[in-house]
């Protein structure tokens, strides 16, 4: 789980629906493929502020070892976020129910086979393994799918290189 400190800033940040200025957008466009594009600009517009924080971040740490693979990871990791349809409330609702269950699969299962506000809730808890099959399907580096799958398992469980996956993790604060 988060640090709350952490979900603390990135609650008030997504009080102020602006996204990103025209230079960070730019910038960040010019990470992303054609497919990947589409859903970074599906995102809300705090989410895709903080994104591109993330990757600048990540660039920062990993210098030219950031390639345009580690920064599209780093730019559309929470992109399966998008499925759960979920306001700002209804984030803090699933984070507190993820922490409250532990992220259980079988509960989060059950979640998602009904209807409404609470499966929206399994769907948002489930967002890692959704972006991952999202940017499959658009098309992405294996790399920046590994780490919309994996950016909340230990380090141990990661595919992606540890210092690139430290880095990312660094960079997002959570």
């Amino acid at each position: 789980m988060a640090r709350p400190v952490h979900l603390l800033r990135r609650f008030l940040g997504s009080l102020v629906p602006v996204g990103p200025g025209r230079a960070d957008t730019e910038w960040a466009e010019a990470q992303l493929l054609t497919g990947e594009r589409r859903l970074w600009y599906r995102l809300r517009p705090a989410d895709r502020r903080h994104a591109v924080a993330v990757a600048r971040r990540t660039r920062a740490l990993l210098g030219e070892q950031a390639d345009r693979p580690v920064l599209a990871a780093a730019l559309l990791h929470d992109v399966g976020k998008l499925d759960a349809r979920l306001g700002v409330y209804g984030r803090v609702v699933a984070t507190v129910s993820g922490a409250l269950v532990g992220h259980d699969p079988e509960v989060i299962r059950d979640w998602t086979r009904t209807r409404g506000f609470t499966r929206r809730v399994g769907l948002y808890l489930q967002h890692p393994r959704l972006g991952g099959d999202m940017l499959a399907l658009a098309g992405s580096d294996p790399l920046t799918v590994a780490w919309a799958r994996e950016h909340h398992l230990p380090p141990d469980d990661w595919t992606v290189p540890m210092a690139i996956g430290l880095a990312l993790r660094a960079a997002d604060d959570d």
